[in-house]
């Protein structure tokens, strides 16, 4: 029998950093379902365990304890850079080391795609756009952002981490995918990141004060994180021509007073809604267009906002038991 004709089929293997975080969790899980082998790298300071011991007896995952502010060599066809602190808590908790993990951890991870010659994506942010002067932010808008405030560890290393990715892609040719992620909601959310629905709905369940920072007339547009995930692994998928950056969230947008408010009903909650001041460059209005990722992958999320909330309060109810 000749077996030189004998083509064993090939699953890819992909490297995701910060794959035990919020979005991170998920997109490991998205992955192993497709057949492909996974390896999880975490330094704990905001993942946990908890978000995927239940892949851990999968034999195509693997769980490494690492910092991408150190170099690491691995043999990989695919990157998934989403490590980093993404809530204002966590980000400001040791500012410096998000700016290391934005910009020493890109470079890190761009030289092993360099390396091994991986398509490599980096999980930017809406907050590159800052407190924006237009609405809703459409990728060619340059941003409004305060390089020396409490927030530009996390929004200025954010920006850095995307030049370097296009610099790396001129002058090395290495093949790159940059998504902006906008405000991404669901399961495995932090109870205590001092996001604005983990707060809320956290507070609601515990009867205390929800608290709203500013009049709450701030807008945001919340994505769940299912949607987020098919996004992103849509934008991986794209033929190497379109790099980005595309904005990935949801278009519909709400006032903080009016999430404290639905929250606070889907709850049945008889917290009261408190008014405290305005973090110092809160944006006032946030809202992805994403023209672009419709045309290019053919995306837009499709989990309407109450459903979405049910689901994390019935997360949330289980965590805070």
């Amino acid at each position: 029998m000749n077996n030189r004709n004998i083509q064993i089929p090939q699953s890819k293997s992909i490297l995701v950093t910060g794959g035990a975080g919020f979005i991170g969790s998920h997109l490991c899980e998205k992955l192993l379902q497709a057949g492909s082998e996974v390896v999880c790298l975490d330094n704990f300071f905001t993942g946990t365990k908890e978000n995927i011991r239940h892949l851990l007896q999968n034999p195509h995952f693997e769980l490494l304890r690492h910092d991408i502010v150190h170099p690491i060599f691995l043999e990989v066809d695919e990157i998934y850079n989403l490590a980093c602190p993404a809530s204002p808590v966590h980000y400001q908790y040791n500012p410096v080391k998000t700016i290391k993990t934005n910009v020493m951890g890109s470079v890190h991870m761009l030289g092993l795609a360099k390396r091994v010659k991986a398509k490599i994506l980096q999980a930017s942010t809406s907050e590159v756009y800052g407190n924006p002067v237009v609405h809703p932010q459409d990728e060619s808008y340059w941003g409004n952002v305060n390089p020396i405030g409490l927030r530009s560890c996390y929004d200025e290393g954010k920006r850095c981490a995307e030049t370097l990715f296009f610099d790396y892609h001129r002058q090395n040719k290495v093949k790159i995918k940059v998504v902006r992620i906008f405000n991404t909601y669901g399961p495995r959310m932090h109870p205590n990141d001092g996001r604005v629905i983990s707060n809320f709905i956290v507070q609601a369940l515990m009867g205390r004060d929800i608290t709203i920072y500013g009049e709450g007339s701030q807008t945001r547009s919340f994505c769940y994180v299912d949607d987020m995930v098919n996004g992103i692994a849509a934008m991986m998928d794209t033929g190497d021509d379109f790099i980005g950056p595309v904005n990935l969230g949801n278009p519909v947008e709400f006032t903080i007073l009016e999430l404290a408010e639905k929250i606070k009903e889907l709850v049945n909650s008889k917290s009261k809604i408190v008014f405290k001041p305005l973090p110092e460059d809160d944006p006032e209005r946030r809202r992805p267009d994403i023209s672009l990722a419709r045309e290019k992958l053919g995306w837009q999320p499709s989990m309407p906002l109450e459903q979405g909330l049910n689901k994390t309060i019935e997360y949330f109810e289980k965590v805070l038991s």
